[in-house]
């Protein structure tokens, strides 16, 4: 665990960095971005160390680790900037959470990218909100920018058992000490099916499952009782979005 001082060193830069995303649209150039003599990864490798929970680091390639960082514009000073330009992603728990990077075979998917057609039109966009974590079971992490409330960089998480944006309190930092050392199984009590470890870890970062009956209705409370398929994950965001719209 980090200390007091660090949290809030930590969470003071991610926050400005978040802000930084959301209230501007010149783009800085890819090397005012990168930072040698503050590198947040070192502090977030320190936290994955520590983690209760298993971590896996997702290797880059360093030419789209940068792309990818100079389309979401953050530094790597902060965790968020430190994990797309460092890493293709984290796999957490088997993979059952994954906290998007700059893309790896496991993980074909930049932080930027994903967020294209969904919160940004162009990459120099100011999003409402920005997508940076999801899972298995087609639920969804996103940093608020104005879209869910006046709780501005704070995680919200959209749950495939109601298909409703739930605020969770957290910064982006918090959500990563939340990823690594929370009880899991209890934030998805009811979600989690017998022996999911050993699937989960053998499915594609590019796909969720799918339920039926759908995990929002009374028939679909049962997760032993219920069948399920992998999906594109496109597909189930779409989906999800095309549900809240008619709700």
């Amino acid at each position: 665990m980090y200390t007091s001082m660090t949290k809030l060193i930590s969470t003071f830069i991610l926050a400005f960095s978040i802000l930084t995303i959301f209230g501007q649209n010149k783009m800085r150039p890819v090397e005012e971005l990168i930072s040698k003599s503050e590198p947040g990864w070192k502090l977030v490798q320190r936290w994955i160390d520590k983690a209760k929970n298993k971590v896996e680091v997702l290797p880059c390639d360093s030419a789209i680790a940068r792309d990818a960082l100079f389309k979401t514009q953050v530094s790597t000073r902060s965790p968020m900037g430190a994990i797309i330009y460092s890493t293709g992603g984290l796999l957490i728990d088997y993979g059952w959470m994954r906290i998007l990077g700059s893309g790896n075979i496991k993980l074909n998917r930049t932080l930027p990218e994903w967020n294209k057609g969904k919160s940004l039109k162009e990459f120099n966009d100011k999003p409402s909100f920005l997508l940076i974590a999801d899972d298995v079971i087609g639920g969804f992490f996103a940093v608020n920018g104005g879209q869910f409330g006046k709780d501005l960089n704070k995680i919200y998480y959209l749950s495939p058992d109601n298909l409703e944006w739930k605020a969770l309190g957290l910064t982006y930092t918090e959500f990563l000490n939340f990823c690594f050392n929370s009880d899991l199984n209890k934030f998805y009590k009811g979600l989690r099916w017998t022996n999911w470890n050993e699937e989960v870890s053998k499915l594609d970062g590019n796909l969720v499952y799918t339920f039926y009956p759908f995990l929002w209705t009374r028939e679909g409370k049962n997760i032993d009782k219920i069948s399920r398929r992998p999906i594109p994950i496109e597909e189930q965001f779409r989906f999800n979005m095309s549900r809240i719209g008619n709700d």
